[in-house]
């Protein structure tokens, strides 16, 4: 686990995660719950940009980054943020990093794999 880091004074990272009925669905929300707890982000409310929420649009507005996680190619998370006017945020896709629906069990590994490469997209952007 990493550590956690202060945020204090800053604009938050905001992680929206697929989390979906299907394995993968499990596996990105999993991974972006550990990203919270790891201090990497803070895991947001899809279904309230999907709502058009008004404090959650505005608080997804002022983010210092946006993560989409998505489970498959259908990629809910990137789409509800683009209907909602988002554009520029990291989006990850498990289907593009090897994971298959029914096929990908939410083991601790493949959560790792996935807070990992989040991680690391995070650090390169």
């Amino acid at each position: 686990m990493s550590d956690c880091k202060c945020s204090c004074g800053e604009a938050p990272k905001l992680i929206f995660s697929c989390s979906g009925a299907a394995d993968v669905g499990e596996v990105a929300d999993r991974a972006a719950r550990r990203l919270t707890r790891e201090g990497v982000g803070r895991m947001f409310c899809l279904a309230g940009i999907g709502g058009r929420v008004s404090g959650i649009l505005k608080s997804t507005e002022a983010a210092e980054r946006i993560v989409a996680v998505d489970g498959c190619p259908l990629d809910c998370a990137r789409r509800s943020l683009e209907q909602a006017g988002f554009k520029d945020f990291v989006h990850v896709r498990l289907s593009d990093l090897g994971f298959r629906k029914g096929e990908s069990p939410a083991t601790e590994g493949n959560v790792c794999s996935v807070v990992a490469t989040v991680t690391a997209r995070l650090a390169a952007d």
